[in-house]
């Protein structure tokens, strides 16, 4: 999913109370214990999010991964995924039951028609007894603005540009909503990033996004804020050439897309400098970059996350094997 799939990785770990709370069966205390690290480096795959809770008494575990679309291939990748964090679970704690697991794909875009709530893989016979694994469908993008804001957190506004009945006053409102109660500066930044990266998606042709960049523009005491933001002063240079010839209206939708770039690597420089108590230097700052582009946003993620501070400035100072 490239930028979708990076910014909502991130931001979902600001959020892991949030997220949980949507899935977990209404009137029932839930504690998030922690995000589950766990990486199968022999088959290079990772979970997008799995997260520990404790819902009443008893030990659960919920897994994410957010989708473009429902392709024919999620439910196999469900399943797989499954199977990679029931193993590493029985690792962790060898000889102690493995809690329950609820799996739920987010997806973004796809079809007018209805989505199915529960989506499964099966794996037995046809005409056995079903074996394999059902998921939950959280078809976001066929919500409406009344559903979004109804989960009552800021990450969830960050889809209201992928809702059905998206407007550019819903998200005038949205706007206001993330710059009110957004917790920090950086929480503001990355909250209008995701904004604007699903606007992006535009499943129901409501072209938002300009619109999105020129409401944040607005904001006469953000407006410094705002343009710091890479993706946002690519836009706002777009919308200026307006009416311009369509040479020029490609050249700045290429600035748009290098700027979501930008933003992209401004979130895994944080990352670092998180992990290592540090800004990167300019040297990891381009090895950053560089593996980015080589191998994925999201693998130059894992490694934020999974290796201690000496063994990643050790992984950025190492030549990249191509």
């Amino acid at each position: 999913m490239g930028d979708a799939d990076i910014t909502l990785r991130h931001i979902a770990r600001r959020f892991p109370d949030d997220l949980a709370c949507v899935f977990v069966p209404e009137h029932r205390s839930v504690e998030v214990l922690g995000w589950i690290d766990t990486q199968v480096t022999k088959l290079e795959r990772r979970l997008d999010k799995a997260l520990r809770l404790r819902i009443g008494a008893e030990l659960r575990v919920l897994h994410v991964e957010f989708c473009f679309a429902l392709r024919d291939d999620v439910p196999d990748q469900m399943f797989e995924y499954l199977g990679f964090l029931f193993s590493a679970l029985r690792r962790e704690a060898p000889g102690a039951p493995v809690p329950p697991i609820e799996s739920v794909a987010v997806v973004l875009s796809g079809r007018r028609r209805r989505l199915p709530a529960t989506g499964k893989r099966r794996t037995s016979w046809r005409g056995r007894r079903f074996s394999g694994t059902h998921f939950r469908v959280d078809a976001v993008y066929q919500r409406t603005m009344a559903e979004l804001r109804a989960r009552g957190s800021v990450f969830w506004l960050v889809f209201a540009p992928l809702t059905r009945d998206a407007t550019a006053a819903a998200m005038r409102e949205v706007v206001a909503e993330i710059s009110a109660r957004a917790a920090t500066v950086e929480e503001r930044i990355e909250l209008y990033t995701a904004l604007l990266v699903m606007a992006a998606i535009d499943p129901w042709g409501h072209n938002l996004r300009k619109e999105l960049v020129m409401l944040m523009e607005d904001r006469e005491t953000e407006k410094k804020l705002l343009r710091t933001i890479p993706i946002i002063e690519e836009m706002l240079a777009e919308a200026e050439q307006e009416g311009a010839k369509v040479a020029a209206q490609e050249a700045a939708r290429a600035g748009a897309q290098a700027g979501a770039q930008k933003a992209i690597a401004e979130l895994l420089g944080r990352l670092f400098a998180r992990r290592v108590g540090r800004q990167p230097t300019a040297e990891e700052e381009r090895s950053i970059v560089e593996r980015a582009q080589a191998i994925g946003a999201g693998e130059v993620e894992d490694a934020l996350l999974d290796l201690d501070s000496d063994a990643l400035v050790r992984w950025l100072a190492e030549p990249m094997h191509r």
